[in-house]
């Protein structure tokens, strides 16, 4: 079986880079992983995991003759690193990322791309609330979807080698803009995030005056909201900053509709409510039709997932 790159390097190694490494090796998408991490404690553990052939304390050298260079980092960091690998970048390779916005990827990756490489940011849909190089596993990105935005003058070849080594990760391929992207994943992932942040952030101030009990009889609802929130907090904290247009676009939107249910409940409209829950519910069961997720019961015990 032939390799569809021979050199993979992977900037940063956490929950994407490490599951990323697993996938590589078990499909055997590329010969040789080479992988960067700014801590030496991460190195390390790297090298233990065996989830990458070599690895660098600087990320020049870690994409030195790779094919394929993904940025897995938090995508503050991106600028910094495009600028410290720009001229170790092998002509003819590609270079994506897995960030969860893209219009502000391009700004800040796009100057310094060097001519003859090919650069298609990436956001791969996947993703748990654990985060380092322990956490990763092969399975993470099947049937999930990978959103690449090729900017308009991205070689169409490279655009479908990128498409194809998703594809052989287990992800199923869309493409789109960059601002449509980051419209789209505003609702669906960051102000999700948000509430959730800041409804275990209100339950903690409450827990001084319950005496334990906000924590005590969490129910699921507000469990899942914790988990939720247990994401890494510089990635995040990192989308908020790149992405706070749509994010306060939806914010406004969400702020708004918000506002009517609590004049429904203030007024008992109890038709509006139940229209709404039954939408709701309905959104729910196109999302598990879809594939997305399973209905299968998930009362926070799960059993450990695949390494």
């Amino acid at each position: 079986m032939s390799f569809q790159f021979e050199r993979i390097a992977l900037i940063g190694i956490g929950l994407i880079g490490s599951s990323l490494s697993h996938v590589i090796r078990k499909n055997r998408i590329a010969r040789t992983i080479t992988g960067y991490a700014r801590s030496e404690s991460t190195r390390r553990k790297a090298v233990e995991l065996k989830l990458v052939d070599a690895v660098s304390g600087t990320a020049a050298d870690a994409v030195k003759d790779a094919d394929l260079v993904i940025l897995c980092s938090p995508v503050g960091t991106y600028g910094v690193l495009a600028q410290e690998i720009s001229a170790t970048l092998k002509p003819g390779a590609i270079l994506t990322d897995v960030g969860s916005v893209k219009a502000a990827v391009v700004r800040d990756v796009q100057p310094h791309v060097p001519q003859g490489v090919h650069f298609i940011p990436g956001h791969p849909i996947a993703g748990t609330e654990q985060s380092g190089p322990e956490s990763g596993f092969a399975e993470l990105f099947i049937n999930r979807w990978c959103i690449l935005t090729p900017l308009p003058e991205a070689d169409a070849t490279a655009v479908e080698k990128l498409a194809g080594f998703w594809k052989a990760c287990g992800s199923n391929v869309e493409l789109m803009t960059p601002e449509h992207h980051d419209l789209v994943l505003a609702i669906t992932s960051h102000l999700p995030h948000l509430i959730a942040y800041n409804i275990v952030s209100t339950a903690a101030d409450l827990e001084e005056v319950t005496d334990s009990e906000v924590i005590k009889y969490s129910a699921g609802g507000f469990r899942d909201f914790t988990r939720i929130a247990a994401s890494d907090p510089t990635m995040w904290r990192d989308v908020f900053l790149n992405n706070k247009d749509a994010v306060l676009e939806m914010l406004g939107r969400f702020s708004e509709d918000l506002s009517a249910l609590q004049r429904a409940i203030r007024w008992g409209d109890g038709d509006m409510l139940f229209n709404i829950f039954s939408r709701s519910r309905e959104i729910r069961r196109n999302i598990i039709a879809a594939g997305q997720d399973t209905a299968a019961p998930d009362f926070g015990r799960s059993t450990p997932k695949p390494q």
